[in-house]
């Protein structure tokens, strides 16, 4: 006899989502269905008519998780749709940046599976080594970004300053120092996510993955043409669950995909492994990649450049996007830009990719492991949600309608 289990919300997670597991008489998870019910921030609708330069100072707020990657493929995108080709140094101050931020996320996110995964003896080990880590790169993020939160030296044709000679010296010497600690802090966490025990093959599905750089983002590799957008009624079988969910199901050659780092390494670094504890190992290997490109960043930046495009505001009313590959996944954002005001703003971010996917990693295990499957991919769900639920005052569901907002 089917029954079904309910977490509402998930936990240990940014912003609010449902996991519905249809369970058979031993528990196990035959119909796994995830789904956000955070409500529309409306920050996509706020930057619309104004000045392009308001978009990345508004969406960089869409989540304070990750505003990084948000300023990034806001700046992208408008790079893009005004023409903008920034200079090289500017380039490699963007992805010092986002290096410095993978490592940044990926340790925040140990320190929320800890209570999973790390013994009690170890704990004050683990959190310790997550702190100095997280202390030492977020300082690359506040010299390179000027803010460690909401990076206000992004900007649309580049960065507003270069690093001076003697915050590159200090920088790279630093995160030399930090290489053997991080290195210690990745074989520790490896360890402990096989020590756990988790039951073979957890998490495994056949989705692709879609992910268009080793680390910073390639919007060449993210073809427009292949995407679609439903709404959540035409993907969920249950109709409640439809009428309720606050996201849309964005697809790629009309598949659900998984995005993150996982997919990264995937399609780019020959992984293979599947599954939850395959989750967890790419994204602390991820943070040696990082590291080692941002120490490389740091050895090969000119301080002396310009990071500055002269460019016209304008617009031509082109189509801009900016593809970043934040520590969930993908950060796809588009912008038009004519008559010097943003006309269409529009966000795809990374946990919204992974919607659907989640669902459906929780079937053929226990219901007991659904919040390990869904935690292992770090979801944040704030970032953009393009569905208003309506009700009607005794909070009985009337219809939901897409909206670009």
């Amino acid at each position: 006899m089917s029954e079904k289990i309910v977490i509402s919300p998930t936990s240990r997670q940014e912003g609010h989502a449902e996991l519905v597991m249809e369970v058979d008489d031993e528990g196990i998870v035959t119909k796994g269905r995830y789904f956000s019910i955070t409500p529309v921030r409306g920050l996509e609708k706020l930057v619309t008519g104004k000045v392009p330069e308001t978009a990345p100072v508004m969406v960089q707020r869409i989540c304070g998780v990750c505003p990084i990657p948000h300023t990034l493929a806001s700046v992208e995108a408008m790079d893009d749709s005004l023409g903008i080709e920034i200079p090289k140094a500017a380039r490699q101050l963007r992805e010092l940046l986002l290096a410095a931020h993978h490592i940044n996320s990926h340790a925040i996110h140990q320190f929320l599976i800890a209570a999973d995964v790390v013994p009690e003896d170890l704990m004050v080990t683990a959190i310790n080594s997550v702190s100095e880590i997280r202390k030492t790169v977020q300082n690359v993020v506040d010299m390179v970004g000027g803010e460690g939160i909401h990076p206000s030296d992004v900007r649309i044709g580049g960065m507003a300053q270069n690093l001076s000679e003697v915050a590159r010296k200090r920088l790279y010497a630093r995160l030399k120092q930090l290489k053997p600690k991080l290195d210690a802090h990745v074989d520790l966490i490896i360890g402990l996510v096989a020590d756990k025990g988790f039951p073979e093959g957890l998490g495994v599905h056949n989705q692709e993955t879609l992910a268009t750089d080793v680390l910073y983002g390639d919007r060449t590799k993210f073809d427009l043409e292949r995407f679609t957008e439903i709404m959540p009624e035409s993907w969920y079988d249950d109709p409640e669950i439809g009428k309720r969910a606050c996201s849309t199901i964005p697809l790629y050659d009309g598949r659900n995909v998984e995005v993150g780092p996982r997919a990264r390494m995937v399609e780019f670094q020959g992984f293979k492994e599947k599954g939850v504890v395959a989750q967890h190992v790419a994204r602390a290997l991820e943070m040696k990649t990082a590291l080692s490109k941002a120490i490389d960043l740091l050895g090969e930046l000119d301080t002396s450049a310009s990071v500055m495009a002269d460019f016209d505001v304008t617009g031509t009313n082109k189509l801009g996007i900016g593809a970043i590959e934040g520590p969930r996944g993908m950060d796809v954002h588009m912008a038009q830009v004519a008559d010097g005001k943003t006309q269409f703003y529009s966000c795809l971010v990374p946990t919204t990719w992974n919607i659907p996917t989640m669902g459906q990693a929780t079937e053929g295990f226990h219901h007991e492991f659904g919040p390990h499957v869904i935690r292992a991919y770090d979801p944040c769900l704030s970032c953009a949600t393009h569905v208003i639920v309506l009700d009607d005052e005794d909070r009985s569901i009337l219809r939901n309608e897409m909206v670009r907002i």
